[in-house]
């Protein structure tokens, strides 16, 4: 993923997520890295809203439908739902070196090198 910064990623299941950083990072991430060949990945994902419209928007806020209610803030997204991958970094911790924050921006589907992408396909 370090060598992808700039490109296009995108995830081909739904994606349940937090806003809140620290329900993410302690129950997603960091169990990831309990096993030895894994590490855990934070993803941060930058919204811009106003680039849908109200019939197309891919993610939903369930919060007052989830199993934990308000607490996890969950937003969920739709499948195969396109991300820039703006920026990847350790993060630093004193139980493992293996802890990443990734920071995403969703693409939508007005954009040149996806669509361009498309096309050739």
């Amino acid at each position: 993923m370090k060598k992808t910064k700039g490109g296009l990623m995108f995830f081909n299941n739904f994606l349940a997520t937090s806003r809140n950083r620290e329900i993410s990072l302690e129950n997603f991430a960091r169990p990831a890295i309990r096993n030895p060949t894994s590490v855990g990945i934070l993803f941060v994902m930058n919204i811009d809203t106003a680039i849908y419209t109200n019939s197309s928007t891919p993610f939903a806020e369930v919060s007052k439908v989830g199993y934990y209610k308000d607490q996890e803030e969950e937003i969920l997204f739709t499948t195969h739902e396109i991300f820039r991958i703006d920026r990847v970094e350790r993060i630093h911790d004193n139980q493992c070196d293996r802890l990443y924050e990734v920071t995403l921006t969703i693409v939508g589907n007005d954009n040149h090198e996806l669509n361009t992408l498309t096309a050739h396909i």
